[in-house]
């Protein structure tokens, strides 16, 4: 296994996709962790695995979950986090006004909120103590507009951006944040988002495995990197979104969501 100049992180979204295999490989190099999501029993079950493991079960989508994280970051009575991955995360489908307004709030709570919050908490730890990590899952998809999931790409949007704008800002004070942006993963995300049916349309090239873009994050945030895309195709996908006119890339992007 990997060795991680880290001694204890904390995790978000931990109970499964890429967040539980971000805690896998983690905990296998002998990190100390914090494991953090909604469902108790797959964190309990996680735990299982690894010795020196807390369990915090707590919804993002809510001031109160967020509230629980921030006071363990803080909390100087137990074992100081010197990596924070905020994971948790989640997309909806469909034309944005025929979306339930709630489910999108949630959305934008956990996705950017709740992000933004505990990335606060992380670098006003970090920075004083000249070292630290703080590794922001985001998408692929905040590099052009996502007609179909208009809610999600714009979160992921704000998350790309602001990590891009934190890791200059800390830079040279000794704490590195990562923005990871993966493109189709093998995970529960299709099914909690409601994009089976496009899902289904992916060819088997373009996913990529949970394990390989976790393993790649790691690798990013310990090198100090901004960006972190997996996958030579999302690579090219985002380059191409950067280099096209806008009005080009908003069609491209609408193609399967147009009625017939």
């Amino acid at each position: 296994m990997a060795k991680y100049p880290f001694t204890c992180a904390l995790v978000t979204g931990a109970s499964s996709g890429i967040g539980q295999e971000i805690a896998v490989q983690l905990g296998m190099s002998g990190v100390s962790l914090v494991l953090v999501a909604r469902r108790a029993d797959r964190l309990e079950s996680l735990a299982a695995r690894f010795k020196n493991v807390e369990v915090i079960v707590a919804d993002l989508s809510t001031i109160d979950g967020v509230g629980l994280v921030e006071a363990r970051i803080t909390d100087s009575t137990k074992t100081p986090i010197d990596l924070v991955v905020n994971n948790a995360g989640f997309g909806s489908s469909g034309l944005m006004h025929e979306i339930d307004l709630d489910r999108l709030s949630r959305e934008i709570n956990l996705n950017v909120l709740a992000l933004t919050r505990l990335s606060h908490a992380a670098a006003k730890l970090m920075v004083p103590q000249g070292r630290g990590y703080i590794l922001n899952v985001s998408s692929v998809a905040s590099f052009q507009p996502g007609p179909g999931s208009a809610v999600y790409s714009a979160t992921k949007a704000y998350v790309t951006s602001f990590t891009e704008a934190l890791h200059e800002e800390l830079r040279g004070t000794g704490v590195r944040v990562t923005a990871l942006c993966p493109g189709f993963t093998r995970t529960e995300f299709s099914e909690v988002s409601g994009t089976n049916s496009i899902a289904s349309q992916v060819p088997n090239f373009a996913w990529l495995e949970a394990t390989d873009v976790a393993r790649e994050g790691l690798r990013a945030v310990t090198r100090g990197k901004a960006l972190c895309i997996p996958g030579a195709l999302y690579k090219g996908v985002s380059a191409f979104s950067g280099a096209s006119p806008r009005a080009l890339v908003r069609r491209i992007t609408a193609l399967p969501t147009r009625r017939r």
